[in-house]
C-alpha cells in the first residue's frame, strides 16, 4: 500500500472491527440519513439531479476568444472567466489538462489568448510564466490542431498551418476510407460546422486586435513543420492533405456550394434546440460560428437559440465564472436514484417514483439518429447523456437508468426497461462489446489523418460501458431468456479484456478502479460464481492498492502510464466508494478491507453530509480532456455506505 500523502482527518482513530455491528450500524445510519437528506435536497422539483461538470481552462479560456471572434463582448462577464482562469495556473505557468497534472500547451496556448484579450498586461507576472512555458515546448506552433484552426481563425497563424478539411468531405462516396459514419458522434457534430469554417477561411472580428506573436518561437509566417510525421500510414495521409491543398483552387464552385450546404443543412437538421448541437460545447460554438459566417443575421431565430446553448453551459459564481462542457442530468439522475434505492426503496418511493417519471419523458423511440444508420431496422428506446439530444442516445446511459428501473420494483416501468434493453441488444458490437453510441466503431486507421492528433476521432467498445450492458441484460434475462445469447457474447469479451492484474480499463472514468468497479457490479448481476477468476484477480487488485489511510485513489496519469494504474498522492471519496462497491459485489462485504474503506469515508464525511473531493473524476478523452463531475462525491460514497450497512444488516 502506498503512504498516504494528504490522510483526510487523520488525528480520527478508526473504529475497531471489534465494534459490535449495532454500534457500527449506529454511526452509518448516522452518516447515511446526512448524506441522502444533502442529496434529496438537491434533487429539482421536476424530478432531475444535474450536477456542475467541469473540465480544464481550455473550454472558458473558448468561451472569451468565441465573444471576440464575434465582436460582442461582455466585459462583466470576461472580467469573471478570467479571475477562473487565473485561479488555475500551475506553479511552472503552465495550464493543465486536470488538477495536478502536466502542463499542456495547446490549452496554455488559449488560455494565453483569452486572458491577453480580457486584457491582462504580457509583462505581469503570471502572464510572464506562462509565455515562458509555452516558448519552453516549442511555441504556439507546436500546439494540437483545434488550437492552430483557432489561431487561423484568429489570423495568428497561416491557413496552410491546419490541417486540409474541405466541405467536400461531405460529398465523400460510403466506400472512400474516411466518411462522417466512419467516426465517432463527437466527431462528426464538431467537424461538419468546422468544415465551413475551414473551407471559407473565418476570420474572426478580434475588435482590440489582440495578437500573440510573443508565443512564437519563429514568426508564424515562416514556420514549416506543423504536423508531426509518424507513421507510414500518417504520411499517406499527409500526401493527401497536399495533394488537396494543391488542387483547391481547381474545385468547382458548383462542387463547392453543394458540399457547404449539405454540411449546413446536416448540422442544422441537428441543432437540437437550447440543447446545443450534439450538446458538447465545442460542437456548439462551431455551429454558432458557422451560420453566422453563412450570412445568417444574429437576430435569425437559428442563431439566437443556438448562442442560448451555449449560454446554458455557463456558470457564473460572484467573483468567478466558467463554461461546463456539457450537461449531465440523464446520468447524473440514474446515479443519485440508485444510490437512494440503496439506502430504502420504500421510504425514498416518491423521490424515485419522481426521478422515473421525468427519465421516461426523456426516453427516446421514434426520434431520428445518427445509429440508425449501422442499424437502421432497430427500435428506439434509449437515453441521451443531456436533456435533450436525440441523434445521439447513449449507451452507457440507457443501461445504467434502465438498470436502476428494474431494481427500484416501482410499477410502471416495464415498457421502458424493455424498450432500452432491446436497443442496447441491438447496438452490442461485433466482437460482444458495447461503444457508447454507435456500432463498431473501429476503424482505427482513421487516427492517422492529420486532424485527428488528438487520437479520439472514434467510439469503440469498452469494458465499462459493456459491464453495464451485462448488468441489465443479467437483471432482466431473468424473465426474458431472448437476450441471454447477448449476454453471453457481452461476458465473453469482458472475460477477455481483463488485465493481467485483474483490474479493467475504465474508458470513461479514471481509470482502473473505475472500470474496475463497472465490470464486477455488472457481473454480480449474472450467475458467475464469485469463485470466477474474474472476481477472484480483481479483489486481489483493489486489495492490492487499497492506501495506508483505508482508501483509494488514482490519477489520471494512469492513462498515460499504466505504472499509475490504481495510485494516487492521496485517497479520495469516490473512488474509495468505486471500490468498496466492486469488493462488495464480490462477496468481500466482510472482508478487513471494506471495513477500511467505510471508516475512511466516514471519517472524511463533511458536516453538510457531502464529501468534498477536488480532483478530476473522468476522462472525456484519455490523454486529451478530462472532467469533474461535481455529483461524484455525493452519490457514490452514499451508495457505498448503504451497501455496506445492508451487507452488515445479513450477518
Amino acid at each position: 500500500m502506498f503512504t498516504d500523502a494528504n490522510n483526510q482527518n487523520h488525528d480520527q482513530t478508526p473504529q475497531s472491527s471489534a465494534t459490535p455491528i449495532s454500534s457500527r450500524l449506529s454511526n452509518l445510519d448516522l452518516a447515511i440519513h446526512n448524506a441522502q437528506d444533502a442529496l434529496l435536497k438537491l434533487q429539482h422539483e421536476n424530478g432531475y439531479w444535474v450536477f456542475e461538470l467541469e473540465a480544464d481552462c481550455t473550454i472558458p479560456a473558448e468561451y472569451i476568444m468565441m465573444m471576440h471572434y464575434i465582436g460582442e463582448i461582455d466585459p462583466g462577464l470576461q472580467a469573471k472567466i478570467a479571475n477562473y482562469l487565473r485561479a488555475r495556473q500551475s506553479a511552472d505557468g503552465s495550464y493543465p489538462l486536470f488538477t495536478g497534472g502536466s502542463g499542456d500547451i495547446s490549452g496554455s496556448v488559449k488560455v494565453y489568448y483569452a486572458l491577453k484579450m480580457a486584457g491582462d498586461a504580457v509583462d505581469a507576472p503570471h502572464m510572464q510564466r506562462l509565455k515562458n512555458y509555452i516558448l519552453s515546448q516549442g511555441g504556439a506552433a507546436k500546439a494540437n490542431v483545434f488550437t492552430r484552426i483557432a489561431l487561423a481563425m484568429f489570423q495568428q497563424l497561416p491557413w496552410r498551418g491546419v490541417p486540409y478539411i474541405p466541405a467536400e468531405i461531405m460529398l465523400l462516396p460510403k466506400w472512400f476510407p474516411f466518411h462522417l459514419d466512419k467516426v465517432s458522434y463527437w466527431s462528426r457534430t464538431v467537424m461538419v460546422p468546422l468544415f465551413i469554417l475551414c473551407t471559407l477561411k473565418a476570420t474572426a472580428k478580434n475588435p482590440h486586435k489582440i495578437d500573440i506573436l510573443e508565443l512564437f518561437v519563429t514568426h508564424p509566417d515562416l514556420e514549416q513543420h506543423y504536423f508531426p510525421k509518424r507513421t507510414l500510414l500518417n504520411k499517406f495521409f499527409l500526401g493527401l492533405d497536399n495533394l488537396g491543398r494543391a488542387t483547391n483552387a481547381i474545385v468547382p464552385k458548383r462542387m463547392r456550394s453543394l458540399a457547404i450546404n449539405k454540411a449546413k443543412d446536416w448540422f442544422v437538421a441537428r441543432l437540437n434546440g437550447e440543447d446545443g448541437l450534439g450538446g458538447i460545447f465545442p460542437a456548439m460554438v462551431n455551429a454558432y460560428e458557422a451560420l453566422l459566417l453563412l450570412g445568417y443575421p444574429h437576430d435569425h431565430p437559428q442563431v439566437v437559440t443556438a448562442r442560448k446553448a451555449i449560454d446554458k453551459l455557463l456558470v457564473i459564481n460572484e467573483h468567478d465564472a466558467y463554461c461546463q462542457p456539457c450537461l449531465s442530468p440523464v446520468w447524473d439522475t440514474a446515479l443519485a436514484a440508485l444510490a437512494i434505492q440503496e439506502v430504502d426503496k420504500h421510504s425514498n418511493a416518491p423521490a424515485l417514483t419522481r426521478a422515473y417519471d421525468w427519465l421516461k419523458s426523456k426516453q427516446l423511440r421514434d426520434q431520428p439518429g445518427d445509429w440508425q444508420v449501422a442499424r437502421p431496422n432497430l427500435a428506439g428506446g434509449g437515453w441521451a447523456f443531456q436533456f435533450e439530444n436525440p441523434y445521439y442516445p447513449d449507451v452507457d446511459d440507457t443501461a445504467v437508468v434502465a438498470f436502476a428501473m428494474a431494481d427500484s420494483q416501482l410499477p410502471d416501468l416495464d415498457e421502458s426497461i424493455h424498450l432500452a434493453t432491446r436497443w442496447i441488444v441491438g447496438m452490442q458490437s461485433t466482437n460482444g462489446g458495447f461503444g457508447a453510441f454507435d456500432v463498431d466503431n473501429t476503424n482505427y486507421y482513421l487516427n492517422e489523418i492529420p486532424f485527428a492528433d488528438h487520437g479520439a476521432l472514434l467510439d469503440p467498445p469498452t469494458v465499462d460501458v459493456s459491464a453495464r450492458c451485462a448488468m441489465l441484460m443479467a437483471k432482466v434475462t431473468k424473465d426474458h431468456a431472448e437476450y441471454l445469447p447477448a449476454l453471453e457474447r457481452t461476458i465473453d469479451y469482458i472475460r477477455n479484456d481483463q488485465e493481467a492484474d485483474g483490474s479493467w480499463f475504465g474508458r470513461w472514468g479514471t481509470n482502473y478502479i473505475y472500470g474496475t468497479w463497472s465490470t464486477l457490479i455488472g457481473i454480480e448481476q449474472t450467475n458467475l460464481p464469485k469463485s470466477d477468476p474474474m472476481y477472484t484477480k480483481a479483489v486481489h487488485w483493489l486489495k492490492s492498492i487499497q492506501r495506508e489511510d483505508g482508501g483509494w485513489g488514482e490519477d489520471n496519469f494512469s492513462y498515460h502510464d499504466t505504472a499509475c494504474a490504481g495510485h494516487y498522492r492521496f485517497s479520495t471519496a469516490f473512488q474509495t466508494a468505486w471500490a468498496l462497491l466492486g469488493l462488495m459485489a464480490a462477496g468481500e462485504a466482510s472482508s478487513k478491507e471494506v471495513k477500511a474503506g467505510i471508516d475512511f469515508l466516514l471519517r472524511g464525511q463533511q458536516n453538510d453530509g457531502v464529501w468534498n473531493d477536488k480532483c478530476f473524476t473522468a476522462p472525456g478523452f484519455p490523454k486529451v480532456f478530462y472532467l469533474k463531475y461535481h455529483g461524484y462525491d455525493k452519490f457514490f460514497p452514499l451508495w457505498a455506505l448503504a451497501r455496506y450497512r445492508n451487507e452488515l444488516k445479513k450477518q
